[in-house]
């Protein structure tokens, strides 16, 4: 796949100015925090000059137990992605492409790769919520949650902002959130690659066999 080059202190600083309501009203149909894409652009993946590092987050799985995101996720393929389960649009059809694509790996390469979803929604997003969510999507996947604190600081180290849950003019419940995918490398633990909420199945399935070994893709 033809990728672009971008440094990571430009997506940083890009990503606070670019905040939308996921699946909010008017604004449902606009890009969320999409730092990546450029108009008319067809490429799905940004390739960073320099790596984020991975969040130092210490949550709760969706077993109520703790789970050092660090620690746990070290030496393997990862992706990350901040998102909440009420989402009507961007969050489940993010996660469920990522999950057709994972399906079409080999077993060993399945096993080896790490999806973390982490709430931006937690007061409802409890552990046993996330974890039937998930299960609908990919059993394997991980789902953290906590203090919303925690989580809002662990994303601005990716340049994702998120905002507390709030109600739209309708009284509905919504979440602001960005909606990039960030790949981490199973040789660095960096985070090299960022994908926006457009790169669909065929982007990750053609990625994933090269993320998962630490390449560009």
């Amino acid at each position: 796949m033809r990728t672009k080059t971008f440094a990571a202190a430009a997506l940083l600083a890009a990503a606070s100015l670019t905040l939308t309501a996921c699946g909010s009203g008017d604004d449902g149909d606009k890009p969320v925090a999409v730092v990546s894409e450029e108009s008319g652009s067809d490429k799905a993946a940004t390739v960073l000059d320099k790596p984020f590092e991975k969040p130092d987050l210490v949550l709760t799985d969706t077993q109520g137990k703790k789970y050092d995101l660090r620690k746990e996720t070290a030496g393997k393929p990862t992706l990350i992605y901040f998102g909440y389960t009420h989402c009507p649009d961007v969050c489940p059809l993010t996660m469920n492409n990522i999950a057709v694509a994972k399906k079409q790996l080999p077993k060993a390469e399945q096993d080896e790769l790490r999806v973390v979803f982490v709430t931006t929604d937690p007061k409802r997003d409890t552990s046993a919520e996330l974890g039937k969510w998930l299960k609908g999507i990919d059993s394997r996947f991980v789902g953290l949650t906590g203090d919303f604190a925690t989580i809002q600081a662990g994303a601005r180290t990716l340049g994702i902002s998120i905002e507390p849950t709030r109600k739209d003019k309708n009284g509905k419940l919504i979440s602001e959130h960005g909606t990039q995918v960030i790949a981490f490398s199973p040789k660095t633990d960096g985070g090299y690659v960022l994908y926006g909420e457009d790169a669909d199945v065929d982007d990750y399935t053609k990625d994933l066999p090269k993320i998962i070994k630490g390449e560009n893709p």
